[in-house]
Order: C-alpha cells, then sequence, then structure tokens
C-alpha cells in the first residue's frame, strides 16, 4: 500500500498531467510549433518540374541526365531537442502561498514538456543545485514526460547551494547539437555570467526566472529572523521598520533589473514567473512575441 507522501506525489503528478494536455490541447500546442520550427530542412525526394516550382529548386544533374526539368524537394526537419535545467536548491522549497517554487518549475516542465512530444520533439532534463544532480536524457512520450515530472516533484537533492555555470557547463559537455534549452531557477547565484554567454551562443536559450512575493516585499511581522536556505545563514530584521522593509525590497528589485539587463544584453528570452499568480499569461506572451519578432 502506498504512504500518503507517495499518494500526495500521484496526485500531484496526475493533477499536472490532466492540467498540462488541456492546456497544450487548446491553447499552446500550436504556438509552441510555430515558435521552435526545428533545426532547418532536409532532402526528400526528386520530382518533375511542375508550373509554379522555383527555378532556384532545379536539380540540374538530374535534369541533364532525363531532358526533362526536375526539382529537388526538401521538408522541414521537425524533430529536436528539448531541455530543462532545473535549479532544486533549497531556495526552491520557499512558498508563501500555496505552491513552493519547485512546484511552480514542475508545472511549467509538464506544460512545455507535453507541448513539445505533442510535435514529436524529444525531452530531456538536468537537475542541479551546486552539483549536476541528475540527468535524463531525451525520449518521448507521455510516459517519459510523466516520469520527468515525478523526478522533479520527488526529488530530494543532496546540496543546497546553486551553481547555474556547473549546469550550463554540463548541458555543453553532454549536449552537442543545438537545442531549446529552458533554465528555470530563482537566479540567486554569482559568478555565472560568462557560462550563460556561452550557452546562449550554442543553444535557444530561455531563461525562466520564478520569485515569491515574500522575497520581495517583507509584511510587517515585527521582529522575525530570516534564514538564508541555501547558506545557513541567519539575521534579525524589525520588519515593523519601514526603512527595514524598503531596505530589503530595494536589493531585491536591483537583483531582478541586474538579471534582465544581463539576459537582454545575450539575447535571453525572459519568462518572469511569480509562484503566487497564473503563469499562463506570461507564457502565451512569450511565445506570441516570439513568433512576432521571428515573421519581421
Amino acid at each position: 500500500m502506498p504512504s500518503q507522501s507517495q499518494t500526495d506525489l500521484l496526485k500531484k503528478v496526475r493533477q499536472i498531467d490532466i492540467v498540462s494536455r488541456k492546456v497544450v490541447d487548446e491553447m499552446l500546442g500550436g504556438e509552441y510549433k510555430s515558435v521552435f520550427k526545428g533545426r532547418g530542412m532536409e532532402f526528400d525526394e526528386v520530382r518533375e518540374y511542375q508550373p509554379g516550382d522555383e527555378i532556384r529548386t532545379i536539380d540540374w544533374n538530374v535534369t541533364a541526365r532525363t531532358g526533362k526539368p526536375f526539382v529537388k524537394r526538401f521538408i522541414e526537419e521537425r524533430e529536436q531537442a528539448l531541455f530543462f535545467l532545473v535549479d532544486m536548491s533549497a531556495s526552491g522549497t520557499f512558498g508563501s502561498g500555496a505552491k513552493t517554487k519547485n512546484e511552480v518549475a514542475a508545472e511549467l516542465c509538464g506544460l512545455l514538456a507535453f507541448s513539445a512530444i505533442k510535435n514529436n520533439d524529444k525531452v530531456g532534463l538536468i537537475i542541479f543545485t551546486d552539483a549536476v544532480e541528475l540527468y535524463v536524457p531525451p525520449g518521448k512520450g507521455q510516459i517519459h514526460v510523466l516520469h520527468l515530472i515525478r523526478e522533479i516533484l520527488s526529488f530530494e537533492p543532496r546540496h543546497t547551494g546553486t551553481d547555474l555555470a556547473c549546469a550550463l557547463d554540463y548541458l555543453a559537455k553532454m549536449v552537442k547539437k543545438k537545442c531549446v534549452t529552458f533554465l528555470l531557477s530563482d537566479f540567486q547565484d554569482r559568478g555565472y555570467e560568462k557560462a550563460l554567454k556561452l550557452a546562449a551562443l550554442h543553444y535557444d536559450l530561455i531563461a525562466i526566472t520564478i520569485s515569491d512575493p515574500r522575497e520581495l516585499n517583507l509584511p510587517n511581522a515585527g521582529l522575525v529572523e530570516l534564514a538564508d536556505a541555501e547558506t545557513g545563514e541567519r539575521i534579525l530584521v524589525d520588519t515593523a521598520s519601514a526603512t527595514a522593509r524598503k531596505k530589503i525590497q530595494t536589493a531585491a528589485r536591483a537583483r531582478q533589473l541586474e538579471l534582465k539587463d544581463l539576459l537582454i544584453r545575450n539575447n535571453i528570452d525572459q519568462i518572469d514567473v511569480r509562484s503566487d499568480r497564473d503563469y499562463m499569461g506570461q507564457l502565451i506572451r512569450f511565445f506570441r512575441t516570439r513568433e512576432r519578432r521571428q515573421t519581421l
């Protein structure tokens, strides 16, 4: 008989499964295909020229041999790989509302993974903290996607810190071909700028930044001891002081703007998500903005 924790896990996986497939069928499936179009074009066949065919597609060798004009036909090389790099450091276990940041990450991966397999793409997973802790090679199908979601929801990291550079370096070692890569993190790290820039040059990198409202705005709750989940450092803060609350808010906003600027400078798309808000609007806006940009 499964334990309560196992029952809860299966329930969460099932919920993500049902919601994700419904959303993909109704909203995201076409958006995904129009934005992530595959790696290029591959040769399909040679056929006799028909009125309206482009002259540049004529196969002159076959035409010379047969005495009739023939053209080369190409089809889109649709299949590609999509990777999730998921930050499972201790700060991801925080959530002041109904969901933790890690749970939001699992839901987002579910939505995007089901969009990918609906379009016959493969999906892989890298879970990291201050070390790479899990690698799941790209695969297809619903069972594979549910396995990835289960891994994210049930994962118990051995480390607490964050090392984005380590995760991006590992991706470079394991994945040589260009692929779509979603990096899901609260980006509470330093010194990863070079690795991020290199990854953006080699992959179609999209940053999904996940935050919680309490990281930006502290309530007036008197003296509160705040603990850094990743380092264990503790500080006593007088949240009754408007000055103290403002100082924390200003520092948090500055970090957000610094990250936004870094992503813009490296041509990395950002999907900014909060754990207390519905993220579907953000996802759809991302897809539509990107699609418009590709048609320009």
